[in-house]
This record gives C-alpha cells, structure tokens and sequence, in this order.
C-alpha cells in the first residue's frame, strides 16, 4: 500500500505541472504543448516497446481499445482543457475546481451502493461549495470588465476537465482492479500510444510551426525543454505512477491522492505569478481542501467499519 500512495503523491507532483506549463512556453499555445509534448509521450511508448517488458500482449482487443482510448481522450483532452482553462481564468481557479474530484467520485460510488446517508455529507460538500464560491465570486468582481468572458469560459473549462479527470479515474481503477488486470508498464505503454496517434492527427493544425524551426531562438529552446519534460517526466512516469497508484490502492483510497495534484498546481502556479494568495483566495482553497478532507475522512470511516464481504 505504501508504494501505491507514494506513486500517486508523485502523480500529483507531476500532474501539478499541467497548471503552469502552458504559460511558461508563452508565445507557444496551449495546442502546441499538448500536441508535442503527447506526441513525444507517443514516440518514448512505442520505443519502449522493443523491450519484450513493455510490449502490450495479452491484452484483449477490447482492453487495447480502452487503454487507447484512455490516453487519447483522458489525458490528451484534459490536459488541453486545462491549459486553456489555465490560460483563461489564473492560478486558482482550475486546480480547485478540479480539485472537486474526490469528493464526486465518491459520491458517484455512494450513489451507486448507498453506502452513506445524505445528510453525513452536508457539511464537507457545503464547505466544498463555500470554498467554490467565494474565489469564483472574488475572481468576477476583480476581473476587469472585458475579461468576465474569458474567466467563465475558464470555469467551464475546468469543469469540463474535471468530468474527463474522473471517468479516466474510474476507469482506469476499474481496468487495474479486474482480475485480469494488465501490467502497469504495459498498461501505460498502450496510453501513450493513444495520446501519440491523436497527437499526430493534430500536427498540422499547431499554430506555431514555423517558429519550431528556429532552434537557435530561446523560447523555442525553453518550449522543447518543457515539452520534453512533460512528455518523458510528466507524462510517462506521471502515468506510471497513476497506474500503480489504481493497481494498489482502492479506489476510495487511490481518490484521495487527487487532492495532491490540487495542492502541487496551487503552489506552482502561485510560484509562477511570484505572489501569495489573496484573501479570499486562500480563504476559498482552505475551505475546499478542509472540506474534502472531511469528506475523504467520512467515507475512509466507512470503509474501515464495514468490512468486506466474506472477511472476518
């Protein structure tokens, strides 16, 4: 168990990075980072696959089809959503709102065994949605007047990232935990395939391919380091640790681990401003991450006072 928790703390550290790594590749889009940095994600699986370890046998066309489609539409699609998210609406607001993602995941398992009366989740959910609130409301007064627009498209954004983030998750979670679960390395292998293929499909429509060329120039420089970084670090390793985190971990439990990401893409994206929180910023982030704390704790309760079926 403690392995699956450090890989997914180590996730989050890396996943983190999502919430600045479109904004230090400025002048490069969004599109462009994704597109290179999946496309590299893509090009590092295949390679690995020369090594019989990572060679994705034994897999059903069924399970291949879903690790493909994982990668692809999961991480590919959450990963540009919240690059443009982050781009629109600041620091903050994304990684809280995705933040969320504990919290609706088990409420989604609640809904579908009923393990926990309602009312036991008024408060955490309450202080989620307080915490919501307040930095949503503080970021529509301080916005300037033409840039209300932008921010709610970033909240949609967020949300929209935030719905891929869980059904990758439950997914994901579903396939490690079957009894004929592939193994981690392949499984990460046949993801990255997936983000690679759609990354290639997406090639000629970046905006920024002349500028690629210029090597010599040192944003082009700073782009291929970070897209490197994200495709190599963040991305394969990032998934790895993700994989072995499910493989390990219940699910109640591998949810928890979410709230890591939030924290890391707080912090990197406040490092980034060079700035501390606003009141009503921190005021919020505190209110959610308390807020998810005591509904994390409510339902890991649960799960130690009522044993499995069949245990003793």
């Amino acid at each position: 168990m403690l392995i699956g928790i450090l890989a997914g703390l180590m996730t989050g550290a890396l996943w983190g990075l999502a919430f600045i790594a479109p904004r230090v590749v400025e002048p490069f889009t969004a599109l462009d980072i994704s597109v290179i940095r999946y496309l590299i994600f893509g090009i590092v699986s295949v390679a690995l696959m020369a090594i019989p370890l990572f060679r994705p046998t034994g897999m059903s066309r069924r399970m291949l089809l879903t690790g493909l489609v994982l990668g692809a539409v999961g991480t590919f699609g959450y990963f540009l959503a919240i690059s443009y998210a982050v781009l629109l609406a600041g620091a903050v607001l994304p990684p809280l709102i995705t933040g969320t993602a504990p919290v609706l995941l088990a409420i989604a398992a609640n809904f579908r065994e009923r393990s926990l009366p309602w009312r036991r989740l008024a408060v955490p959910l309450c202080l989620i949605a307080a915490g919501l609130g307040v930095v949503n409301v503080a970021s529509l007064q301080e916005a300037p007047s033409g840039e209300v627009g932008n921010l709610l498209v970033g909240v949609a954004l967020s949300v929209f990232a935030l719905v891929m983030w869980i059904a990758y998750g439950m997914v994901n979670a579903v396939v490690m935990r079957a009894p004929d679960a592939p193994d981690a390395l392949r499984w990460t292998g046949v993801q990255g395939v997936g983000c690679g293929a759609l990354a290639l499909m997406l090639l000629p429509f970046i905006s920024s391919g002349p500028a690629m060329l210029d090597l010599a120039a040192p944003a082009t420089q700073n782009f291929f380091l970070w897209a490197l970084m994200m495709g190599v670090v963040t991305s394969w390793l990032g998934t790895y640790g993700w994989v072995v985190a499910s493989e390990r971990l219940p699910m109640a439990l591998s949810a928890q681990l979410i709230v890591a990401e939030t924290v890391f893409g707080l912090g990197y994206g406040l490092a980034f401003e060079q700035r501390l929180p606003s009141v009503p910023e921190a005021v919020g982030a505190l209110l959610q991450l308390v807020g998810v704390v005591v509904a994390v704790a409510i339902f890991a309760r649960r799960r130690i006072l009522t044993p499995e079926p069949g245990t003793p």
